[in-house]
């Protein structure tokens, strides 16, 4: 067909182009219907107003100990709604343990994944911006954290610093970074030689401004989904710490210890076990759909 030939745009063709859905439109409809994604950012949100609010939600004083009531059962078995989950060999009441177990595990994910995303991004973006020598010294950090058991290094650093949220916090932050270096590196690369670097260089903007302002919103979405998955790891390994004596010391109420606290009543009282167990999984699982839809959300391309 000739150009002579050729239609002009009607006004219902314009229209159409000017209604086509901008991205981040189209991005609002996709997780509207990921029901994944509504599913976990749901269950995280709940955990994490439960973990505001416990001074108010929870019924009794986590600490408070009674031993003419201990190891009651929950109100679905023999016992009563004074104590709907039960108390365990203290006397203390299981539910409120429970809320305020959910602070601990929520206060260790979250700032761990903050400490490991800011030291594993600021590495891997200059590593994979610059290159050359400063790219060769982030691999050999990269690959010396990553031939280093970070599970054996993280016991015996918690043995020695103590079992307090604050050691936990910085110890297994600085165990967790490489995985942020090895994915913000890798994009990096691929967006340093792109049209939109380019022309900031050619204004004359500084190397900071082009980091900061170019290259960190582009990285922004890799590095919130990685730390999506990594707070679900960094949970499981605080509750096994503390599950084996190292982690969070009694009284405090975590999760992992008390299933610890438990282990001797698993045959007599399995609820004692399967309670913060099933908080633990029901987290771990919403945290980890929550990750997977936005990725699922912000680059489904990408997935396969």
């Amino acid at each position: 067909m000739s150009p002579a030939d050729a239609k002009p745009l009607g006004p219902q063709s314009m229209g159409a182009e000017l209604m086509a859905p901008s991205p981040r439109e189209e991005m609002r409809r996709r997780a509207k219907s990921h029901a994944g994604l509504i599913f976990g950012v749901a269950i995280v949100l709940l955990a994490v107003l439960v973990a505001i609010f416990a001074p108010v939600l929870a019924p009794y004083d986590p600490y408070d100990q009674d031993l003419a009531k201990r190891l009651v059962d929950p109100v679905w078995t023999t016992g009563d709604w004074s104590h709907v989950l039960g108390t365990d060999a203290l006397g203390r009441d299981y539910l409120s343990r429970l809320i305020f177990g959910s602070r601990i595990s929520l206060m260790v994910g979250f700032g761990a994944a903050l400490i490991a995303g800011t030291i594993g991004s600021v590495i891997g973006i200059l590593g994979g911006y610059f290159g050359g020598r400063v790219d060769s010294v982030v691999v050999y950090l990269i690959n010396v954290k990553l031939a280093l058991p970070g599970l054996l290094i993280a016991l015996s650093l918690v043995s020695i610093a103590g079992g307090s949220v604050g050691a936990l916090v910085l110890i297994l932050g600085f165990l967790t970074w490489d995985r942020y270096a090895v994915v913000t590196r890798s994009v990096a690369q691929q967006l340093r030689g792109s049209d939109f670097i380019t022309a900031a260089r050619a204004v004359g903007a500084s190397q900071t401004r082009i980091i900061l302002g170019e290259l960190l919103p582009n990285v922004m979405n890799q590095i919130i989904v990685i730390a999506s998955l990594e707070i679900a790891i960094v949970i499981l390994i605080e509750a096994a710490l503390s599950f084996l004596g190292l982690g969070v010391k009694p009284p405090e109420p975590s999760w992992g210890l008390m299933i610890s606290e438990a282990r001797s009543f698993m045959f007599f009282k399995p609820h004692m076990i399967a309670i913060p167990g099933f908080a633990i999984f029901l987290l771990v699982i919403a945290i980890n759909m929550a990750g997977d839809g936005l990725r699922d959300v912000t680059a489904p391309e990408g997935r396969n």
